[in-house]
Order: C-alpha cells, then sequence, then structure tokens
C-alpha cells in the first residue's frame, strides 16, 4: 500500500510539512513498515496553474490536465498510484495556499472527467495556522475528498496545528496528539478498503 502526502506550504520542511510528517511516521510506526510505502511531495513556492476550464479533460478522457507547463499531471499520477492521498496546507488569510487550491481545483476536475478516478480512495487533511481561519483551510481539503467519493478517517479532533515559526508547530501538544491518531486511524481505514 501507498500513501502520498502533498505539503501545499511554500515553505519546504515547515510546520504544515512536518505535521504531514509525523502522520506518515506514525502509520510507519504502526505498520511496523512492512506494508506501507510513504512520499512526502512539497508542492513549494513556484506557482501551479489553476483549472483554465477549458473541458479537454472531458473531451479526452487520458487522466491528464490539458495545461502541461508544470507539474500537477505527476501529482495525478502519484495520486493514481496511491491507496490514500494526504493534502496539508498552511492557513493563509482563512483559506489554502494558491498552489493547494491549484492541485484541487485540477485534480478534481480531471477525476470527473474520468469516472471520479479517485473513488473510494482514503483522503485526509492536515491544516495549519498561526492563530485562526484552519478551520475553513481543513474544510475546504476535506471536501474536495468528498466530493471525489474518497473516505476519510476522522481524529480525535480536527486535523489542525498552530504555529508560526518553523518548527512552533512542534510546541502545540495537541496537534501532535491529533496527528498521530490520524496516522493510526489512517491505516485502519487502509486495511479495511483493501
Amino acid at each position: 500500500m501507498k500513501i502520498v502526502a502533498f505539503n501545499g506550504s511554500p515553505r519546504a520542511g515547515g510546520n504544515t510539512a512536518q505535521l504531514l510528517d509525523l502522520v506518515l511516521r506514525t502509520v510507519k510506526a504502526e505498520d511496523g513498515g512492512a506494508d506501507i510505502e510513504t512520499e512526502l511531495v512539497e508542492l513549494g513556492p513556484k506557482p501551479l496553474s489553476g483549472c483554465i476550464a477549458c473541458y479537454k479533460c472531458h473531451e479526452r478522457k487520458n487522466r491528464r490536465c490539458a495545461v502541461e507547463s508544470d507539474p500537477l499531471n505527476d501529482y495525478i499520477d502519484r495520486m493514481l498510484a496511491a491507496d490514500a492521498v494526504l493534502l496539508g496546507s498552511p492557513t493563509y488569510f482563512a483559506d489554502l495556499t494558491t498552489n493547494m487550491k491549484s492541485l484541487i481545483d485540477r485534480a478534481g476536475m480531471v477525476a470527473r472527467a474520468n469516472g471520479y478516478m479517485f473513488k473510494r480512495k482514503v483522503g485526509a487533511s492536515v491544516a495549519t495556522a498561526s492563530r485562526r481561519g484552519a478551520i475553513h483551510t481543513y474544510d475546504s481539503m476535506n471536501h474536495f475528498f468528498l466530493n471525489a467519493q474518497m473516505l476519510v478517517p476522522g481524529s480525535n479532533n480536527w486535523n489542525l496545528g498552530f504555529g508560526l515559526a518553523p518548527g512552533e508547530v512542534n510546541e502545540d501538544s495537541e496537534a501532535l496528539e491529533t496527528m498521530e491518531t490520524l496516522g493510526r486511524n489512517l491505516l485502519w481505514l487502509l486495511r479495511r478498503v483493501a
């Protein structure tokens, strides 16, 4: 089984990446490292194009976005190859980063055009914030999963972490516990779906 995580932060290795990594490490620790392959993809600061509503994905039905000027089709391929998809984004003005929004819009449109190709995969999201607005970011990513007919595991709280400076999220003990619980529940659901 494979889990791919996408960090929507332009800062590689920041708070969002650290929480996503904790979820992935928890899965591997619970699994004993035998069956689960994990990957963390950093979307980084280079912009992804937004969906241009050309509907060529609906015409071609080839599981690809017609916009070929950025790595979005590679990200779609990684989602297709995975059994579970983790999305993470810091909160920018009470919402997702632009790259996470582009990933969701374009991958979502291609998925719909191709018979909901992520259907019944497992999906979970993680949001970070310095103070507030994270619940909207978290909801936006979960709406992608639910609209794509994916299965979403819960945790003991919302999958949120708080911190501004890189590493500050590690002082949020409730967030760390939530990510570990999410990792265990994600693995439990993956085993049931498989």
